[in-house]
């Protein structure tokens, strides 16, 4: 069954408020039905109000310059009934006010101008008489100078809010961005780990068992704290230092068979150039004993001039990489404090991170 489009009156972005004007219209509906004049007045006033009312509710749909043909049929009909109806004022003021849908007031403006001028211009020519032409010249100027500006403000006031409304998507995208590039980096390295251990346990079961009770209890210990930290992450709050993740690190490695090397020197940081370094240091150690088939790995962080350097080298594979999820957030978090980061696969792997301090 089809189903029918329902007929509006007004865009859904229009209040009530608009069905309140038009009780001005019912001033140039009743003057002639409170004097004695002539049928034919009467009959066509009616005529007139029927002819305003579709133009009334149309003016409402159209924008730019498309609002100046309910302007003209506005300034036409108040033209009509200028001789013959004293409420025929009512038509230039409506006339004005859909001035405003032509744009910004420097582009109403002019038009409110020549508006005016027009209405001047008719009462000379028609010998308007004072009581007619000097409110309607008022109020046309007043009302629609007005509405001009009222409906600029909230044209503003309608992109603030949508700009408001698309930074917070934006906010909302980063931050999950955010989340996924942590837990990623935070999941990769402790589940890395927990395999070694595993494996490692398994294979000490039968030869040393107490040994492998030892590696389990690690594995438990390492479980803990990662669920400590994938609520830390969530929250906001990305590492617990760089001097933790260092220990991390180094057991991992250990736990892989890998000696591991350090000289780490590093100068004051602040808690979001201390966060780099520790998620970098993770993402980086992770990609070591999951892929590199290193025995040797080489951890230095130190100040070089204007800049803090972090060097995570092996001897393993290297050779070419592509930039996975991991490797480019931590390029996003380095470049992100007006840092550099570099990768050199032609003798093992070297991975060197500049931040300024």
């Amino acid at each position: 069954m089809l189903a029918h489009r329902r007929m509006k009156l007004l865009p859904e972005d229009q209040d009530w408020t608009a069905y309140v004007w038009l009780v001005y219209l019912l001033f140039f509906l009743g003057v002639p039905f409170f004097f004695p004049v002539p049928a034919w007045q009467r009959v066509a006033t009616v005529l007139g109000t029927l002819a305003a009312l579709p133009l009334y509710f149309w003016g409402y749909w159209v924008h730019g310059r498309r609002a100046l043909w309910v302007v003209a049929g506005f300034t036409l009909l108040g033209s009509l009934f200028a001789t013959i109806n004293p409420g025929a004022s009512v038509m230039f003021v409506f006339a004005a006010t859909y001035l405003a849908r032509l744009g910004d007031p420097p582009k109403a403006f002019p038009y409110l101008g020549i508006l005016l001028i027009v209405e001047a211009l008719e009462a000379w020519l028609l010998r308007l008489p004072e009581s007619f032409w000097i409110p309607t010249m008022v109020f046309s100027a007043l009302i629609g100078s007005v509405v001009i500006q009222w409906v600029h403000r909230r044209r503003l006031s309608d992109k603030l809010l949508a700009a408001q409304a698309e930074s917070e998507h934006l906010a909302k995208v980063a931050e999950r961005e955010r989340i996924a590039r942590d837990l990623h980096d935070l999941l990769g390295h402790t589940l890395s780990v927990i395999v070694l251990k595993s494996e490692l346990a398994s294979r000490l079961t039968a030869s040393n068992p107490a040994r492998a009770a030892e590696e389990i209890r690690d594995v438990e210990r390492i479980s803990r704290e990662a669920l400590t930290q994938v609520r830390a992450a969530v929250r906001g709050y990305r590492s617990a230092g760089f001097d933790s993740e260092l220990r991390e690190a180094m057991r991992a490695l250990e736990a892989a068979g890998i000696q591991v090397e350090t000289s780490v020197a590093p100068p004051p940081l602040s808690p979001a150039q201390e966060t780099v370094f520790a998620m970098a240091l993770r993402e980086a150690v992770t990609n070591v004993v999951r892929h590199a088939h290193a025995t040797v790995c080489r951890l230095t962080l130190r100040q070089t001039g204007r800049f803090c350097e972090m060097v995570i080298a092996d001897n393993g594979l290297g050779g070419a990489l592509d930039e996975g999820s991991g490797l480019s957030g931590m390029r996003e978090r380095v470049e992100a404090l007006g840092g550099a980061l570099e990768r050199d696969g032609s003798h093992g792997t070297e991975l060197r991170i500049r931040v300024p301090v």
